[in-house]
């Protein structure tokens, strides 16, 4: 029997029965929860009175009428899911199970401040709801990722270094005045580790994913959790010094950061140095597959600073796999060649053991299933839907 945490058996404890996928009959939810079959028909008209479950076919029976069978009701409502980089911006339409319904990808400069940059991307998702058929009021919750530390209890930037004009400006706020719905409001890091954990194969419970782009961060999946940390900055290796790199000053103000010496820009500035014209990171990925091998020599060095980074994080996390993300890792093995070999030399053999390190499954979509699956587990948690329940009672008494 699945104990209440409560000691009184909510329809939002129930829910949680049903979000496995796994359709059940009110028999079947009785035995799960001890509860009496009048109060589990209960519970399961206030779930469908808000459209969070719904019934399936008939199920067998032992005799008498056939018993209908309930599920979660993951297409009812729409999450909409803003992946947001430092020059691209990618919205999506999301089910409550957090599978893409629909996504678009457009550039765009963080650098340009909050509200035209919200704006385009709120925009974009008003023209996707239409585009598929649907109605603003189909909306249950919208998810954000964002390029910079975020203070997650409020949802705003804390002094981000790429995106001036961003510092405690209230992201939630200026999105729920255009759409009136909890708005969840995360680093772009972290929503891209919830994304790589729910396509990944075995779980992705003890998990880390790199991002190697403008800027280079990391999210920590550890026990099956998101790791924040106290202030929301878990994971930010991009402005940890790495030894073997050059005593550059980083945008943060400090000398010598990875992010300084690996991420898109500073390759770039070297490959410029040495004589090859590059202007973007897409260029970068271009060359490399054309197999120029500058920028092969380039990309492998920024994998090994990666690497000596990482190497610490593997004795401190010990993930069983390390993904990397971002748009670098589109060039190919060379970066993930230099992470490697440094990762795997020097790590302490105990942890290195098992250890897998791989490209993203996903690269192009996994920040929009992250936000969706962000905004998701709010609209499914116990607190939330409880109190979706009491205005519903409230509304028919």
């Amino acid at each position: 029997m699945l104990e209440s945490t409560t000691g009184i058996y909510f329809a939002s404890e129930l829910l949680q029965l049903l979000r496995d996928g796994q359709p059940r009959t009110r028999s079947e939810l009785a035995a799960a929860t001890g509860l009496s079959r009048s109060t589990v028909a209960q519970r399961v008209d206030e779930l469908m009175g808000v459209g969070l479950i719904a019934s399936l076919d008939a199920a067998a029976s032992t005799g008498g009428r056939p018993s209908a069978r309930f599920q979660l009701n993951t297409d009812r409502w729409l999450i909409i899911a803003i992946d947001l980089g430092a020059k691209h911006c990618t919205v999506g339409l999301t089910s409550l199970r957090g599978d893409v319904i629909v996504s678009e990808r457009y550039a765009t400069e963080v650098s340009a401040g909050p509200e035209p940059v919200l704006e385009e991307a709120v925009a974009t998702a008003m023209r996707l709801i239409e585009d598929t058929g649907r109605s603003v009021r189909d909306v249950a919750a919208v998810g954000i990722g964002l390029p910079g530390p975020v203070e997650f209890a409020t949802g705003r930037p804390e002094n981000p270094p790429i995106m001036p004009g961003w510092h405690h400006f209230d992201t939630p706020g200026f999105i729920r005045e255009r759409i009136d719905v909890p708005t969840l409001v995360d680093n772009d890091v972290n929503i891209a580790a919830l994304g790589e954990r729910a396509l990944s194969p075995d779980g992705g419970d003890d998990m880390m994913f790199v991002k190697v782009s403008t800027g280079i961060g990391s999210g920590i999946i550890s026990g099956g959790r998101l790791q924040r940390g106290s202030r929301g900055i878990a994971g930010d290796i991009g402005h940890v010094r790495v030894a073997s790199g050059r005593p550059v000053r980083c945008h943060c103000g400090n000398i010598g950061c990875l992010e300084a010496n690996a991420s898109g820009p500073a390759i770039i500035e070297q490959l410029n140095a040495k004589g090859l014209e590059i202007g973007t990171n897409a260029e970068i990925v271009a060359r490399a597959r054309e197999g120029n091998f500058l920028v092969a020599q380039v990309l492998r060095d920024a994998g090994r600073m990666i690497g000596e980074v990482l190497t610490t994080c593997v004795s401190v996390v010990n993930p069983a796999t390390i993904v990397i993300g971002g748009s670098l890792s589109a060039a190919g093995e060379h970066l993930l060649a230099g992470i490697r070999e440094h990762v795997y030399a020097n790590s302490v053999p105990l942890a290195a053991e098992g250890l897998i390190i791989v490209q993203s499954r996903a690269a192009s979509t996994v920040g929009v299933v992250g936000a969706g699956i962000l905004a998701a587990e709010h609209v499914l948690s116990v607190p939330y839907v409880e109190e979706q329940l009491r205005l519903l009672r409230a509304t028919a008494s």
